[in-house]
């Protein structure tokens, strides 16, 4: 079988039995620039845990390799790292394009609530009164488009006051703050454990113009106490281990949104916050629900309560 030359040969392979860890190696040692994992049969996997791998039941491995000139021989010299035979490995040409464009085809802009958009630069939103993210999708999460995103943008463009201090803590790519900074917030502070997701809040907040009014922080302990709106968009574990300090973040009358949860982990996270809030869904997309209450003064606990 002949292969046409082309700027770049995609090698794939159903996972099957082997080892995450090797087989990405041997994909690496013969030299490919990148390596995805995706699933074969549409099946579903839960949002992994910070630092956790999850594969799906039936999982491909694609791997794509730049100026092949014999794509068949690379295929076989990498079926013999793996100890698969060569005519598993399925090898198909890509034309050279612009990458980086072709991706955002499909990202168009997106309104949430009454006024706020997130919209990519290359497009437009012509509503008069339309409150405008400018933001391309990037490595880091948050666009707008997973429902747990969508929910805390809709709150905000509801609820958000001009003037109000707020914090977006496990900020992504800072779509949430930028949203806030432009909504009229004076004060935006971010915080993630991702260094990347610092990197992209700090280029999304600049180029939405909001450079010196969004702060981006390193160490959740530099983050100011008696914030206005504090906004935690991660998992539900988390969550729950963050109440305390998420708790402590929110001055007495000032909201606390909480997102990243489905809706059979609701009790479990209004639980957690239940001393000082009375936490209740605000609303729910694609199973996912959003959390949203004031806080009070916190009832102590009692000695030994759950």
């Amino acid at each position: 079988m002949a292969v046409r030359k082309a700027r770049f040969t995609e090698l794939s392979f159903e996972l099957g039995s082997l080892e995450v860890a090797a087989a990405e190696s041997a994909c690496f040692d013969c030299g490919a620039g990148s390596v995805t994992f995706i699933d074969a049969h549409d099946d579903p996997v839960l949002e992994p845990l910070p630092g956790e791998f999850r594969l799906w039941p039936s999982t491909h491995l694609l791997a794509l390799f730049t100026d092949c000139p014999d794509p068949l021989v690379l295929a076989a010299s990498l079926a013999a790292r793996l100890g698969i035979p060569a005519g598993l490995i399925r090898v198909h040409a890509l034309e050279d394009r612009v990458w980086e464009r072709e991706w955002l085809r499909d990202f168009h802009a997106m309104r949430f609530g009454r006024r706020l958009w997130v919209c990519p630069r290359h497009e437009s939103v012509s509503e008069p009164d339309a409150v405008i993210v400018r933001m391309d999708p990037g490595l880091a999460f948050g666009t707008g488009t997973h429902p747990t995103t969508a929910l805390c943008l809709e709150w905000l463009d509801a609820h958000l006051a001009v003037g109000d201090i707020a914090i977006d803590y496990g900020c992504g790519s800072g779509v949430l703050a930028v949203a806030a900074g432009l909504l009229g917030a004076r004060e935006v502070h971010c915080f993630d454990i991702d260094p990347q997701a610092l990197t992209a809040a700090r280029e999304n907040a600049a180029a939405n113009g909001l450079g010196s009014r969004v702060q981006v922080h390193e160490s959740p302990d530099t983050l100011p106490r008696g914030a206005d709106v504090v906004m935690a968009n991660i998992l539900s574990g988390p969550l729950c281990e963050l109440a305390a300090r998420l708790t402590g973040l929110v001055r007495v009358q000032g909201a606390l949104v909480l997102a990243g949860l489905l809706t059979a982990q609701c009790s479990e996270v209004t639980h957690a916050y239940r001393a000082c809030f009375d936490m209740r869904p605000f609303r729910e997309r694609e199973g996912w629900v959003g959390l949203s209450g004031r806080r009070r003064a916190c009832i102590p606990s009692a000695p030994n309560a759950p």
